[in-house]
Parts: C-alpha cells; sequence; structure tokens
C-alpha cells in the first residue's frame, strides 16, 4: 500500500446533515495543513484556520490549478468536469488578464443593480412559494423554491430560457462532479452546454437583449467567442447552483433550532446578518477552493514546497475560534462576521452581491408569508448530497 493510501480522504465523511466532521477542529488545533487524498486518489495540503486560508485565498501568486500545472486532479476522471473542461482552461487566471475580465463581468454585479433587481426577485419568490401552499403540505422547499429562484434570477440576467432549467442543472450537476457522474458523462455535458451557449450567443449577436451577455458582446474591448461561451456557462453554473443549495441549507438551519426563526419573525431586521451567519455556519460547503503553490511558502509553521495543491477549506476556517467568538454558536445578529464562504482575494466570488441579494430576499419573503413554516422531518432525518463539488442537502421536507 503506497503512503498516499494511508492518507484521510477528502471531503471527510459525516453522517448529520448540518453538522461539520470532527476532522475540522482536530486539524485546526493540532494539524492545520494536513496531508489528505483527495477523490481522485491524489494528494492535497489541507488547510483549515482562518489565517492560513484567507493568507493562500489573497495571495495573488497563487491561483487555480490550470491544466499546465502538475496539480492534483480533483475528480476521479482523468478528464471531463469543472477542473478539467475548456471553460477552466480559456478564461483567464492571473494576471490584468484576469482583472479585466473580471472588470466586465463585476459591472452586473453592483449594489445599484442588485437594489435594482430586488422586487422582482421577491415577486418570484412570492409566486413560487404562492405555487408550494397551492400544492399543499408538506413540500419540499428546495425543488419549490430553493432551486427554481435562483435559476430564474441567472437565466434572466443572462437572457436564457428559464424553461431550459432542467438541462442547466443536469449539465452543471455533471460538470460539478467527484464521483457521481462518469468521465463520459462529464465530457457530453460539457460538450452539449457549450453547443447550446455558442447558440445561445450567436442568437444575441443578431438580437441583443437587456442582459449581461449582450452587453459583453457589445463592449468595446470584447470577449472572444469561445471566452464568452465559458463565461456564459460559469456564470449559469456558479450562478444557480451554489445559492440554490444555500437558500436550502440556510433554512434548515433557522428552522433546526426553531427558536431562531422565531428571532427573526420578532426581529426582522436581522435578516442580513443571519443570512451572513448562515454562510459562516455552513458545514456542508462542498469541496473548498483548491491553489496551486508556485514557489515554496510557509503556512500556519509548515513549508508548502512549489508544486503542492493546497485545499482551502472555507467552512472549517469559518469556525475557526481564533477568528470567531463562540465559532460553534449560531450568532444571527454576529457583526463584525469575516466569513470566507465567499473566498477571498482576486478569486473571491464575483456573484456574491446578487447571492446575499437573493438570499435575504427570499428569507424576508418566506418570514412575511410563512410565519409557521417549520421541517416536516427530524434534523436528523436530513441527507446530503454526495459526490459533487458543491455541498447540498437532497431535499427539505417543510411544513406550515
Amino acid at each position: 500500500m503506497s503512503e498516499v493510501d494511508e492518507l484521510p480522504r477528502f471531503p471527510f465523511p459525516v453522517d448529520a446533515a448540518l453538522e461539520p466532521p470532527a476532522e475540522w477542529a482536530e486539524l485546526r488545533a493540532k494539524c492545520p495543513v494536513a496531508h489528505v487524498q483527495l477523490a481522485s486518489g491524489d494528494e492535497a495540503a489541507l488547510i483549515t484556520r482562518h489565517a492560513d486560508v484567507k493568507t493562500i485565498l489573497s495571495d495573488p501568486r497563487f491561483t487555480r490549478p490550470t491544466r499546465g500545472d502538475d496539480a492534483a486532479r480533483m475528480t476521479d476522471t482523468e478528464e471531463g468536469g469543472i477542473f478539467n473542461s475548456e471553460m477552466s482552461a480559456v478564461i483567464p487566471q492571473h494576471g490584468e488578464a484576469h482583472l479585466a475580465w473580471r472588470r466586465s463581468i463585476g459591472k452586473w454585479f453592483t449594489a445599484k443593480r442588485m437594489n435594482a433587481l430586488r422586487p422582482g426577485i421577491a415577486a418570484m419568490a412570492e409566486q413560487l412559494i404562492d405555487d408550494m401552499v397551492a400544492k399543499g403540505a408538506p413540500a419540499d422547499l428546495k425543488a419549490s423554491l430553493g432551486f427554481p429562484l435562483p435559476v430564474w434570477v441567472i437565466c434572466d440576467m443572462l437572457g436564457v430560457p428559464d424553461a431550459d432549467r432542467d438541462r442547466f442543472s443536469h449539465w452543471s450537476d455533471a460538470m460539478l462532479s467527484m464521483t457521481r457522474f462518469s468521465a463520459e458523462e462529464m465530457k457530453a455535458a460539457e460538450l452539449e452546454f457549450g453547443m447550446y451557449m455558442a447558440a445561445h450567443i450567436a442568437a444575441k449577436r443578431e438580437n441583443p437583449g437587456d442582459d449581461l451577455l449582450s452587453a459583453l458582446i457589445a463592449d468595446p474591448e470584447p470577449m472572444s467567442d469561445v471566452t464568452l461561451i465559458a463565461t456564459g456557462i460559469g456564470l449559469l453554473v456558479a450562478g444557480h447552483e451554489t445559492t440554490a443549495n444555500m437558500i436550502t441549507k440556510m433554512v434548515a438551519m433557522l428552522l433546526e433550532d426553531r427558536s431562531r426563526w422565531e428571532s427573526l419573525l420578532a426581529d426582522p431586521a436581522l435578516v442580513r446578518t443571519a443570512v451572513e451567519e448562515s454562510m459562516r455556519m455552513d458545514a456542508n460547503a462542498g469541496l473548498g477552493m483548491a491553489r496551486y503553490i508556485t514557489e515554496d511558502v510557509e503556512i500556519g509553521g509548515t513549508v508548502l514546497p512549489r508544486g503542492t495543491t493546497a485545499m482551502c477549506s472555507m467552512a472549517a476556517a469559518n469556525r475557526d475560534e481564533d477568528a470567531f467568538e463562540r465559532a460553534s454558536e449560531m450568532d444571527l445578529a454576529r457583526t463584525p462576521n469575516q466569513h470566507l464562504a465567499f473566498g477571498a482575494g482576486a478569486h473571491a466570488c464575483l456573484g456574491q452581491p446578487l447571492a446575499r441579494t437573493e438570499l435575504q430576499v427570499v428569507l424576508e419573503v418566506l418570514l412575511r408569508k410563512l410565519p409557521s413554516l417549520d421541517l416536516a422531518v427530524g434534523v436528523d432525518d436530513l441527507r446530503r448530497v454526495e459526490g459533487l463539488v458543491v455541498g447540498g442537502l437532497v431535499e427539505l421536507p417543510v411544513r406550515w
């Protein structure tokens, strides 16, 4: 048996859907830079302390592994998936080119634009909740609200038909697979998604609309078609998968101890800080962020040699007692809250203003329309999504 076979497998298995694996606290205390084995069988260095994760993510020398790097593979297949896709190779990952790409898209995620979206998001949330109530309790909040709302929002932003959301969901899951899909399924999803987005962009050239992709096409310094396709796919995957899961997990956490829900009903002004605290407390966030170490660096008293793949676990870092007082407790009024759910540095999540807006609006509307909302099953019966890069719940049965 080789040495790598004896390493702990990451992500760590955990039974409880909303609880962190015990390994996080142990590693933060005793081994903040730990050698682990990924789903691919390759070795990586797992970083679990808040200060260390923030340091690595903020260091411009270290970026997402690209095809030319001798980095650890994330998935159990040699090719296919988000980490091995054309998309990961096309979108610039370094320096000025990366910053220019972010600037082009970032114009669409300003506070002014987000505030303008709020009424539409609220109206859509109300419609979805009304539809759910009409069908009667119990209902699956993920299928009824958590999934369709962010898909509708990002489709509207990209000018893509919301009616195609089931296809987007399949393609996204396949591209975000670690162990769930075969290499053939992952490659097929990437190809189909690419062809779909290419046709959509061609149609936008002919008939531009008031959407992000039309704006990127008309930009004085336009992206190449292949970059536009990759950008569209990336935004569609990121724009619905993570937020759809976070809506579901946030409501689950708030209903797990119903005094939290009662606190929000009593003081809806807590919604903003409750959203931030839900993201900090998310114990089912998925893989984290990989960084390729391009030169020797000391982290947490350990030298990471050049060529190391560092797995930054933002979820583990978000429960670091050195960064957060009473880190294991959910404090709906916690402020400041320097959580790392969106990453840090030059690669911090571009869509975080949109995600925050959606989470806040959904919570506001749920509190107003369904104050009696409660779990329809015990917390122990909630099940995690397995085998994907992003973490989530299979479903969230609720009643009211």
